[in-house]
């Protein structure tokens, strides 16, 4: 069996593409996104199998060196069931640096906002896969009745000390232990629930209160709202990535709105006053006698609230004026009045008519 092959990477692959090659395979095979299908278990287990080699630098040069009877020198018997690894796929936990429970990964989750919400605030719902602890256990990892024991193979420390001759003498390098995988413990009987994790994974819900002037693409943070760590490890931040959804009427640019107001062509001639409903209130727009479409009206302080601020943007109203379509006979003989009297050049009645447009091509 070839490791590198499973993962689709080549030999020469470093960590990150290896990492990002075993999260994407782990997604697609999980039991839960394949109920049934022995072969899409069979498979997510061997990918397991393979990042929990390549993905460990020591296992990975023994494997290259000696093959998978090399990779599996010296490694914690508990480590095989590849949960462990299944939870740094989603839940990436990063590098050890001491013994010890360590902290648990980031996550992100993205929340859809209207546009009334960014101009009101609003305190936004969120929904995310995460790891939490594991109350069977207590977050020990350990079966109820049993506890962990001090690794013996590094003392507790999680770290392990190798010395080697080279031409320049004696040579001390530190790794992380392989049988506690850095903790400095180990478990004879893990905990049934949790497969030794202290932890597992399930759909968290919570609030994000988001502040009125947030913008699209935004990050909010809600700290220790993450994933857990392993084995009572403390958890990660949330990151919530703000998208705000399109307005059927108003288009954002800054702290402004602008939106259209449409007026018929009798109110732009002759002036008027015209109610239009804003986001939060409405307002009235004094259209001035002969006012032309592209016109702007400016409301100060009618826009999006500043977020950092206590002023606002201003909301900006461009003038349609619009052609009237559906005339009624009497409509239309005022019209045609109106343009007598100021002599303006009009079609006959009937002249946009299939049989007009013809009578006046040919006669």
């Amino acid at each position: 069996m070839d490791y590198y092959q499973l993962l689709g990477v080549d030999r020469s692959a470093g960590q990150d593409e290896i990492k990002r090659a075993y999260r994407r395979l782990a997604r697609e095979l999980h039991p839960d996104a394949n109920p049934g299908d022995t072969e899409a278990e069979a498979r997510f287990k061997q990918v397991a199998e393979a990042y929990e080699v390549l993905g460990d630098a020591e296992k990975r040069a023994r494997y290259d060196r000696f093959g998978t009877t090399g990779a599996r020198m010296g490694t914690d018997p508990f480590a095989s069931s590849g949960l462990g690894d299944l939870f740094d796929a989603f839940f990436n936990t990063g590098t050890r640096s001491d013994a010890g429970p360590q902290r648990g990964a980031d996550l992100e989750v993205v929340a859809m906002l209207t546009l009334d919400d960014v101009v009101n605030g609003v305190a936004k719902e969120v929904t995310v896969r995460t790891a939490v602890a594991c109350d069977t256990c207590e977050a020990t990892g350990a079966a109820p009745g049993s506890q962990a024991l001090r690794c013996d193979q590094c003392g507790g420390t999680g770290q392990v000390r190798q010395v080697r001759q080279s031409i320049l003498g004696q040579m001390v390098t530190t790794a992380t232990c392989a049988r506690c995988s850095g903790e400095g413990v180990t478990i004879s009987n893990p905990c049934s629930a949790c497969s030794g994790e202290g932890r597992r994974v399930e759909e968290q819900t919570y609030v994000v209160d988001v502040p009125p002037g947030v913008g699209d693409g935004a990050t909010l943070r809600l700290t220790g709202r993450g994933a857990v760590g392993r084995r009572g490890g403390g958890a990660g931040d949330l990151y919530v990535q703000v998208r705000i959804e399109e307005h059927p009427i108003f288009t954002r640019e800054g702290d402004h709105l602008l939106a259209e107001l449409h007026v018929p062509v009798t109110q732009a001639a002759l002036g008027a006053r015209v109610p239009f409903s804003s986001i939060d209130g409405g307002v009235e727009v004094d259209v001035p006698a002969g006012s032309q479409t592209g016109e702007l009206f400016r409301f100060r302080d009618r826009g999006v609230p500043k977020l950092r601020g206590r002023s606002r943007g201003d909301l900006v109203l461009a003038l349609v004026v619009d052609t009237p379509t559906d005339l009624t006979t009497e409509q239309e003989d005022l019209l045609r009045l109106l343009a007598k009297e100021r002599g303006d050049e009009v079609k006959e009645p009937g002249e946009d008519t299939l049989l007009g447009r013809f009578r006046s091509k040919f006669s």
